[in-house]
């Protein structure tokens, strides 16, 4: 069993092998049993800086990775580009810079920049933590939603995932694609054609057109937001029109012959995507990704300070 990553950074699920996956998940395994303790605080972290940049705006994500910083019992730096210097035209590397002359050992980044963090992990000497570059890779969230999976069905080979919705502008997706693959599952898309990527052939992945289909092959679906914010042009007629077409709602799983898992990162657009009664029903796995989300950044935290120089 190794006991030690064989990277110095999270930058993206691409770089890590299996058995970096299998660490982060037997480590979290640790850490949820502490989390769900009255006494939720380990040492592990004490006299380790972690500073927090969010180059783009976050809750869940930040929020996750502050409580599991905070139960590590590190030190906690929070930085957001509406309220500083990034505004007034100063570059990524001096950003990081001035905050690594304040002796930060770990960052954790998101960045509207695809490749940020890898640029970021060239040119300074601290760990370096992706919480999101743009739509390129988002790790944590994909290790997350494949701990939550493995939680519930004890093992994930062979399962049948399809992630349904904006495939095109999202890092979820890829980074799920990358994890759920090297896990051995299999893996299917579902959504608009002008919301899929041209290479998807190339990751070995599925396209299903019709929702229903897709949901008749797989045992979970991973739903996504549509994000506006990163199209240019519209690549779909309207909200309605995508919920009528691709919205997930009680008739559409009552009317399959088999219960599936339902999964989200968040946030929902609730009536569009999926409907209240699901998001909130015993199909979702919806809250316990978001409490899987703390220990698995707990366990990458924990892991990455082991290689601090």
């Amino acid at each position: 069993m190794m006991n030690d990553l064989s990277v110095d950074n999270l930058l993206g699920i691409k770089y890590l092998n299996l058995s970096d996956i299998n660490l982060i998940f037997n480590t979290a395994d640790s850490f949820k049993k502490i989390i769900n303790q009255p006494i939720k605080k380990v040492p592990s972290l004490r006299d380790i800086t972690i500073a927090n940049l969010f180059f783009e705006n976050s809750t869940r994500t930040k929020l996750s990775f502050e409580i599991a910083e905070k139960r590590l019992s590190a030190d906690v730096i929070n930085f957001s580009s509406g309220a500083s210097s990034v505004k007034k035209g100063e570059s990524l590397l001096d950003t990081v810079n001035n905050i690594l002359a304040m002796k930060v050992d770990i960052v954790v980044m998101r960045h509207p920049n695809p490749g940020a963090s890898v640029f970021l992990s060239r040119n300074i000497d601290a760990r370096i933590i992706n919480a999101g570059d743009g739509t390129h890779e988002h790790p944590t969230q994909a290790l997350l939603d494949a701990y939550s999976i493995r939680e519930k069905y004890g093992d994930i080979k062979s399962k049948k995932i399809v992630i349904v919705g904006d495939i095109l502008h999202s890092r979820v997706a890829l980074s799920n694609i990358y994890c759920l693959k090297m896990l051995g599952a299999q893996v299917a898309v579902c959504g608009p054609s002008t919301l899929m990527p041209k290479y998807l052939k190339e990751l070995g992945v599925h396209y299903f057109s019709k929702l229903k289909e897709a949901l008749i092959w797989c045992d979970i679906a991973n739903v996504l937001r549509i994000q506006l914010e990163r199209q240019d042009v519209q690549l779909f007629p309207s909200l309605r029109e995508y919920a009528n077409v691709y919205g997930i709602n009680l008739n559409i799983l009552e009317s399959l012959d088999k219960e599936i898992t339902i999964m989200h990162p968040g946030p929902i657009n609730r009536g569009v995507e999926l409907t209240s009664d699901i998001a909130d029903s015993s199909h979702s796995i919806i809250l316990d990704q978001v409490e899987n989300g703390v220990a698995i950044r707990m366990a990458v935290l924990y892991l990455l300070s082991n290689k601090i120089k």
